[in-house]
Parts: structure tokens; C-alpha cells; sequence
């Protein structure tokens, strides 16, 4: 494939960008953006220098925007900005910097990465980390401190596993905070222990507090850093809206700080970590601040942990592992008091929930504060993972958005049923289940859970398959998506999910210019192509905000 730098319809975008004061009509493209009433085609965008849409259409557009900049799109296609609905910037940002573990094949292999990070950076107090998955190990046991003793025992190391729910230390990382045989469990929590009552070194859910209140916090210039550093992968990845999952206050701050500063390259709908100081600290919702780029309107809460450590709440004892039903994060009563609080300062609420008794949980609590009727706010569930068959019409009985991940049902196929067997897994990523009961689906990844790279959530969703193409035919295919309500998933559904659809989400009059140019046509390549789409440009209001310096031919 021909590679060249800044092509000639590059420059021509350049120009039209600082061409201030004129509208820009882009024509001679392809162009797809989803709406309430299904996918529209275009053959020309005009968007105004406010950084508004104002028509698409077909040529003769341009007959009536004749003062308009013209931009020969050169075919090129174009969709609206991808919206992630359920993410964490900052951890995505941090995770460039600290030791990635992400899809490491053996626990041995695990170790050598340590300790090569342990010589690369010598003089670092504390060794963190992120990405470890022993279910793709040979021998799919969890880790101890012992293996990260045996090459890191004059300084702390903690490495959470790829979803944030378990952590693995070492023992000074476990001599300072205190854990013995004696140290209980907290609730919500569950320290692994070996047959003597030992602990073994991997802490789970709300055991993971035990070590994390000594990790040296990032200051400012470090969180800013990091938030730079993910927009910039984001951007060039084609998304223009994040819906963060979960920000304390020092995070509200960088976020605030950099919306004043003009430096926040596209938009972030935040939530708040928990009902407790960060939401007393923010007291009321903030919205469109920034000039539209930032929104702190939402709660997020937990109530239960996650499935490949076995803390997701089960109704039923997991049918790997029959002592076990998973860790509620919280009584129901507890859960109640939360979302009625953060409802009551007019905050959205999205719950993460994993497990059917961590989702039916999540769904009494919004019954109970929503008065068994749909909410303005539109309350949410994250993940919305194993629910029972039964509990799936409340969602939208109730009008709960399902903010689900496309990647996480093929990251999990290959331990899911072993978890919870082959009835229960019928209400698991059950995304065609969710539209036929009228539920709207947001999808996202969870990123740096999942790989941020939202066209390998949009080839999850419709093909139902690992990037390898496995399995053939995709796991219980019956539940994938089509193209066209992959992308509603991925624009518009995103951002409804965040009570901005009047403004977001779709190509339509009124709503900002955000776009991408993309390198092959989403709608006609074979579905298998779908996760090597190439982002070219990425625009947010107008404005070019990503350029890719080598663009295919």
C-alpha cells in the first residue's frame, strides 16, 4: 500500500480550517451519519464557522452555500465522531507510563516484564501496573507475591489485572499495608488466601483499598499529562466524545483546568467516583463547559466486581467455583441511599454491574428511586453483562440505559460459560435481546480494560468474533448487531446515554461538526475489515483536531 504525507486534500482542510468567518462545505463524499430514523447518506456536509452543522445532502447542496469554502473530499468517507460511552481517560493515560501487562501469556512471562521494569527504572518507589489476565495463562491460577519476590524484594509492586477488579502485590506491598493472616475481609472484598489462612498476594474488589490508600498519588502536571496523552490516542483513533467512568475530584480539577485553557481536544462526560466527598464537592451538575468539551452530570456507583476474578454478584453459585456467588459491593438498602442522593442533586446515576444479582440489584435501586417509572435523567447500568432473561424488559420499563462493551463478550468467551453454564449465559452480552425489549444500548470499551480502538468494538458487535476470526460463525451470533445499529450504538445512543443526543452524536442541522474521515467505506467492506479501518482526519466543531501524517491511498 502507497503511503504519502500531507496529501493535497490534507492541505486543502488546513485552509478551510483557517479560513475563519466562511462557512466549509465538504462534498464529493461518502458520508453515513446514524438518526432517529435510520442511517442517512450525503453527499455534501456544510458546517458553519461556529463549528455547526448546518445541511448534508447531495450536490446540489452546494448550489445554495455558493460563498461556502469547497473542499473536494476526494471520496473519502465520512462518519460522525464515535462516542465511548463507558471509559477511563486517565487510566489509559497512565497506563503508557507504568508496567502494561496487557496480554502477557504466562506468569513467567509476567515476571520477566517485572523485572525488566524493574531495571529499566531503578530509582521508582513503588512499581505499578496494569493488564495481567491469568485466564489466558497455561495454568489459570492466580498469581502470588512469591513470583514478584523472587525478582522485586526491596521495594513495593502492584499490578492490577486487566479489569481493575483484582490486584496482585508483593510482600512489602503487603508488609505495608498491614495484611496477615489476622486481616479480615472487607466487605465487598476478599483477600485470596492459601490453605494455611496465608495471604497469598492477590487482593480482590474492596480488598484492593488495603493497598492502594499507600500508592504515592499522581500530582496535577502528572494527571494532566496523562489525560494529554489519551485524548491524543483518542483523536487519532476517531473518537471525539468519552464518557469517563469515574473521576475523583483532583481529575474534576485537571478536567475543569484544561476546559479553561482551550486544551481539552474533545468532549468528556464525566462521572463522579461514588455519592460520597467528590459528589459533596461538585454539589451540582456541570454541563456544556468549556465551550461544549466538558460535562460532570453523572455518579458512578459499583455494585458488585467482575467476572474473570469471580467478584461479579451471582443469584446462583458460579458453576466453576459452587462455594462461591461473587461479592456485593453493598445491602440493598445501601445501594437505595445512593442512587436516591445522587438522583435528588439532579446526577444521573450509572451503576456497574456485572453479575444477574449485581444488574437485578442495580435495577431495585433504580425502581425504587425512579418510583417504578422512567427517569429524566436517564439512570444507567454499566456493562449490563449477565442479567437474567426475566430482568431485561425493566430496563426499559424503567428507561435505564444499557451501557454495554462489544469487546468484553469476546475477551470473555473463552471463560464466560465456564463461569455461569449455558442457561444463565443467554441473558450474558445479550445486546439483540436488549433492542428487541425496546432498551437502548450504548456501547463503548472500558478502556484500558479493553484495547480503546472503538472499530474493534464496532467489528465485535457485528461479527460476534475475536480479531482472529474465532469462532467461525461468532459466539451466540444471534445476539450481534448489524453495521447500521452498530454505529447508533457507537454515535447516537452514546449520546443519549449522556442527555447531549440535542447536540451530539449525529451529522444533523443544529449539532456540532464533529466528523472522521476514514480510509474504506464501514458499509461495504467485508465485515472481517471492520477492525483495520484507518482514521484519517478526526474534527471536533469544525475544526481539525487529528491529522494522520501517512494516509493510504
Amino acid at each position: 500500500m502507497t503511503l504519502y504525507k500531507y496529501s493535497a486534500l490534507l492541505l486543502l482542510f488546513i485552509l478551510a480550517w483557517t479560513n475563519a468567518g466562511a462557512a466549509t462545505a465538504l462534498h464529493n463524499i461518502n458520508g453515513f451519519t446514524s438518526t432517529n430514523d435510520g442511517i442517512v447518506e450525503f453527499e455534501v456536509l456544510v458546517f458553519d464557522d461556529a463549528g455547526r452543522v448546518v445541511a448534508t445532502g447531495n450536490a446540489d447542496l452546494l448550489e445554495q452555500h455558493v460563498d461556502a469554502t469547497q473542499i473536494d473530499g476526494q471520496g473519502r468517507t465520512i462518519l460522525p465522531g464515535l462516542v465511548d460511552a463507558h471509559a477511563h481517560v486517565a487510566g489509559l493515560g497512565f497506563l503508557k507510563t507504568s508496567l502494561d501487562l496487557t496480554g502477557v501469556a504466562s506468569v513467567d512471562d509476567a515476571v520477566t516484564a517485572i523485572a525488566q521494569y524493574r531495571k529499566d527504572k531503578p530509582h521508582t518507589r513503588w512499581i505499578t501496573g496494569r493488564g495481567w489476565n491469568q485466564v489466558l495463562w497455561p495454568v489459570k491460577e492466580f498469581p502470588t507475591a512469591a513470583h514478584i519476590d523472587a525478582v522485586v524484594s526491596d521495594r513495593p509492586v502492584w499490578l492490577r489485572r486487566i479489569d481493575g477488579h483484582a490486584g496482585w502485590a508483593n510482600s512489602v506491598a503487603m508488609k505495608q499495608a498491614g495484611i496477615d493472616a489476622d486481616t479480615p475481609d472487607p466487605v465487598g472484598g476478599k483477600i485470596i488466601r492459601d490453605d494455611n489462612g496465608h495471604a497469598t498476594g492477590v487482593l480482590i474488589d474492596m480488598a484492593m483499598d488495603l493497598v492502594e490508600i499507600h500508592v504515592p498519588k499522581p500530582d496535577k502536571a502528572e494527571g494532566r499529562a496523562a489525560i494529554r496523552a489519551a485524548v491524543d490516542t483518542l483523536l487519532s483513533e476517531g473518537m471525539t466524545s468519552v464518557h469517563d467512568a469515574g473521576i475523583d475530584i483532583v481529575n474534576a480539577e485537571i478536567y475543569m483546568s484544561m476546559a479553561d485553557d482551550g486544551d481539552l481536544g474533545m468532549r468528556i462526560y464525566a462521572m463522579t467516583g461514588g455519592a460520597g466527598d467528590v459528589l459533596d464537592a461538585i454539589g451540582k451538575p456541570i454541563y456544556a463547559y468549556g465551550n461544549d468539551r466538558l460535562a460532570i452530570s453523572s455518579v458512578k456507583l459499583y455494585s458488585d466486581g467482575a467476572l474473570g476474578s469471580r467478584g461479579a454478584a451471582m443469584i446462583e453459585p458460579y458453576s466453576d467455583d459452587p462455594e462461591n456467588r461473587g461479592l456485593p459491593f453493598w445491602t440493598q438498602d445501601e445501594l437505595d441511599a445512593m442512587v436516591e442522593k445522587a438522583n435528588g442533586m439532579g446526577f444521573q446515576v450509572g451503576i456497574h454491574a456485572i453479575g444477574d444479582l449485581g444488574n437485578q440489584m442495580s435495577l431495585n435501586a433504580f425502581e425504587n428511586a425512579q418510583g417504578g417509572e422512567p427517569s429524566p435523567l436517564r439512570n444507567r447500568i454499566e456493562h449490563s453483562q449477565i442479567v437474567t432473561l426475566e430482568d431485561i424488559p425493566r430496563f426499559a420499563e424503567l428507561g435505564i440505559i444499557a451501557s454495554m462493551q462489544a469487546t468484553h463478550a469476546t475477551s470473555d468467551m473463552n471463560m464466560a460459560e465456564d463461569r455461569i453454564g449455558p442457561q444463565r449465559i443467554l441473558g450474558g452480552y445479550a445486546w439483540r435481546r436488549m433492542l428487541e425489549a425496546g432498551v437502548t444500548v450504548a456501547n463503548g470499551s472500558d478502556f484500558p480494560v479493553e484495547l480503546s480502538n472503538p472499530f474493534h468494538g464496532l467489528y465485535a458487535a457485528v461479527t460476534r468474533q475475536g480479531r482472529d476470526g474465532e469462532p467461525d460463525g461468532g459466539w451466540y451470533a444471534d445476539q450481534a448487531l448489524t453495521r447500521a445499529e452498530a454505529l447508533h450504538s457507537f454515535t447516537l445512543a452514546g449520546a443519549f446515554a449522556a442527555r447531549q443526543e440535542d447536540r451530539l452524536g449525529s451529522l444533523e442541522p443544529g449539532k456540532w461538526a464533529d466528523f472522521i474521515v476514514i480510509d474504506r467505506d464501514y458499509f461495504t467492506i467485508p465485515a472481517a475489515e471492520i477492525d483495520d479501518i484507518v482514521v484519517l482526519e478526526t474534527w471536533v466543531g469544525g475544526q481539525q483536531a487529528y491529522v494522520r501524517e501517512a494516509i493510504p491511498e
